[in-house]
């Protein structure tokens, strides 16, 4: 008895190490998007571009960033977000850091670390969600920074909840999404002064095949916007 356990003494002696090496390895990622159009949250925002994603991962924390630079309009708003959240099962929280470069800034300072109240071009944003695996949610707020104002003239703390939905179906990966501004700001493309549902989206992805080795993931999203009565399709793929 007294050698089995020394027998396994030693064996998780040498596996823990190695669970623990496992457990502490960063993970580090990137990607680009190619689309047609850059629609977020069932805005315009812009023509074809690319966007990339470049990030890193451990222990659950997460250090991202990501970027939209048009490429057949020069004049698009060139943006950079740094992400930093965390997950732990379902559980998400995370704070971006929105910036923005272009003629719908002005005039607020486009210097990177202007960060003065009434002059940067900089958008705080705290989102909490949870994952369900057949469905999740999400609430997001502005904090600090360029944000909208209310009815009142003050500071909106603007707002975003959604809720999506993944499904299989025909042989592509489907999600659906239903987002919503819970009260009044003038942050978005039209001024909310209620409770207004912003986007409505069904997107479709699809990996085609071009080698055994190399697939090339496809997208295409059809999305609604109730509140400003504009519909929009987008068809991309994603390089990684």
């Amino acid at each position: 008895m007294k050698n089995f356990l020394k027998v396994v003494g030693m064996y998780v002696a040498m596996c823990v190490p190695a669970m623990v090496s496992a457990q502490d390895k960063v993970e580090a990622y990137v990607s680009a998007d190619l689309v047609s159009n850059y629609i977020w949250r069932g805005q315009d925002l812009g023509a074809a571009a690319v966007q990339p994603t470049l990030g890193v991962a451990w222990k659950g924390f997460k250090l991202e960033a990501w970027g939209n630079y048009g490429i057949t309009d020069p004049d698009d708003t060139k943006e950079l977000d740094l992400t930093l959240g965390y997950q732990t099962g379902g559980f998400k929280v995370s704070v971006v850091d929105y910036y923005y470069q272009g003629d719908d800034v002005a005039p607020r300072s486009e210097k990177f670390f202007n960060y003065k109240a009434h002059e940067t071009a900089h958008e705080f944003e705290a989102s909490v969600g949870y994952d369900f695996n057949v469905a999740a949610v999400s609430w997001s707020t502005i904090f600090a920074g360029n944000d909208g104002v209310n009815r009142s003239g003050k500071r909106a703390y603007s707002s975003y909840l959604e809720a999506s939905a993944p499904f299989r179906l025909g042989g592509l990966d489907w999600n659906a999404t239903v987002g919503a501004v819970p009260y009044a700001t003038d942050y978005y493309e039209e001024p909310i002064r209620h409770f207004a549902v912003i986007n409505v989206a069904l997107r479709a992805e699809k990996e085609i095949k071009i080698t055994p080795t190399f697939s090339l993931p496809l997208f295409a999203s059809l999305t609604a916007n109730p509140h400003t009565e504009k519909v929009y399709m987008t068809f991309g793929l994603t390089l990684r």
